[in-house]
């Protein structure tokens, strides 16, 4: 822990406040929304489906305007769209503990939602560009800042909730507005890298920007291959709590095993994800190291799928440990798999979109793996319903395996077959690294006209041309 606070001190100002802004923004965001349902259930006393209304709305408003907040950060800065995102927090989060008409209630979860979607791609460009090239460095700590703040917030909310649900949604309303605060008085100023463009022409329309990065194949391509690793790392607080919960039974026992897999999942990232990083770093160029990443989180489930060969156990202290224990180790595997790819995943989102438009990049990403997770959402909870009508356990299990494979194969193949980067450098070796564009170990990156091949020379035509390899030539 003292060589990652070491590490948080060797970065600017800006980028330290940024990890901490992270983690308050989840510890305030977390200890709230895991009792939303029950207090809209329980004391408001709402049907189920306005209840699921009332969620599905803050969803939809922030995966669904990711790219307008992206847009936006790049357009006006990122300042400015991290405090209008805190602000309104402040505003739901306060509502949703004050109101009790089903409008008002509506209205406070759209604006929580549209707080994420202005905030979290701005903060994420923010992070890239004052990070610089330490991105990677600075992307596994600000998962650990993450992942410690999703480990605390459901305790805050659990003891404020004891005494009033009010209370927990005043106070991190409260953690917001303090926050806002401190983002106006110590977060300087920021624009994106394409700055410069704009002050050297008439500015490039949002709709001529957006057509111009759905154009941008890699990206796009990069963007689906990774929608599994979000579906996978999901059912940490999906489908291993229900399958708990059906081993292990509603009680003390079934809860203290659910709350293992968070503190499992936590614990581990907060623990080694600078170490795991460093490691990757040296020895994996950027594609690689996702490729591996991938493959861990879909091995992650095959504890589960063996533990569906095994004989029932009964209810002795055998069962309880094959209720607990695969879904347990495979909460470790999902993280450690995150810990692989998550930093380098960050990072290659800005080589792909070249440095430019990074916020909108990042928004346009989110979107494409929030419509990801609510799809393979949907299809999980219907392979585990399919897998309990027919007493085929193994079903779910087997499919999020394949998931992982898929998923690694693809994003291997993208690495392997090259993709077109304004940021091309070289891999391990002196070997480019086709996916990213990135230096690997023991290699040196080296500019290349923007759009060119990663491993071309420009034709003699000013063109790329991967068989002449310099020479003077007519083919592209």
């Amino acid at each position: 822990m003292k060589s990652t606070l070491a590490q948080v001190r060797s970065y600017e100002r800006s980028v330290q406040l940024l990890m901490v802004n992270q983690f308050s923004i989840n510890l305030g965001f977390y200890m709230l929304m895991p009792y939303l349902a029950t207090h809209l259930a329980g004391p408001l006393g709402l049907a189920g489906w306005t209840v699921g209304l009332i969620l599905g709305v803050r969803n939809f408003s922030q995966q669904g305007m990711f790219l307008v907040g992206g847009t936006l950060a790049d357009r006006l800065g990122y300042k400015p769209m991290i405090i209008a995102g805190l602000v309104l927090r402040v505003a739901g989060f306060a509502t949703l503990g004050l109101v009790d008409s089903v409008p008002a209630l509506i209205a406070a979860s759209a604006a929580t939602g549209l707080a994420g979607a202005l905030f979290n791609p701005a903060t994420r460009a923010y992070l890239a560009a004052d990070a610089g090239e330490r991105r990677v460095e600075a992307f596994a700590l600000f998962n650990v800042f993450y992942q410690a703040g999703i480990l605390l917030g459901p305790l805050v909310g659990m003891v404020l909730t004891g005494v009033d649900f009010r209370v927990t949604c005043l106070v991190a309303a409260g953690i917001f507005a303090l926050l806002g605060l401190v983002q106006i008085r110590a977060l300087p100023d920021r624009r994106g890298n394409d700055a410069e463009d704009r002050s050297a022409g008439p500015r490039e329309g949002v709709l001529t920007q957006w057509r111009r990065i759905l154009r941008n194949r890699p990206f796009l391509l990069f963007s689906v291959a990774m929608i599994g690793s979000y579906v996978m790392t999901f059912q940490v607080y999906m489908a291993l709590p229900l399958e708990v919960r059906r081993l292990g039974g509603e009680g003390t026992f079934g809860t203290a095993a659910v709350a293992l897999l968070f503190a499992v999942s936590g614990l581990s990232t907060i623990l080694f994800q600078t170490r795991v990083t460093a490691w990757c770093k040296v020895r994996m160029a950027p594609g690689r190291a996702l490729t591996w990443g991938l493959l861990t989180m879909g091995t992650a489930f095959l504890p589960l799928l063996a533990a569906t060969a095994l004989p029932a156990a009964g209810s002795g202290p055998l069962a309880r440990l094959l209720a607990a224990g695969p879904p347990a180790l495979s909460a470790l595997l999902l993280a450690v798999g995150t810990m692989v790819a998550y930093p380098f995943e960050m990072d290659t989102i800005v080589r792909l979109c070249g440095d430019r438009l990074v916020a909108t990049h990042y928004g346009l990403y989110n979107t494409v793996c929030g419509v990801g997770i609510a799809l393979g959402n949907l299809l999980t909870g219907a392979a585990l319903d399919a897998a309990r009508a027919a007493g085929m356990s193994a079903l779910p299990w087997l499919a999020l395996f394949a998931l992982g494979l898929g998923c690694s194969a693809a994003v291997y193949g993208l690495h392997r077959t090259g993709a077109r980067t304004p940021r091309p450098g070289r891999g391990p070796g002196g070997r480019p690294d086709r996916l990213t564009g990135a230096p690997g170990p023991g290699g040196s990156r080296r500019a290349e006209p923007p759009g060119q091949r990663v491993g071309a020379t420009p034709c003699g035509d000013g063109r790329s041309c991967r068989r002449c390899r310099g020479s003077s030539c007519s083919r592209g």
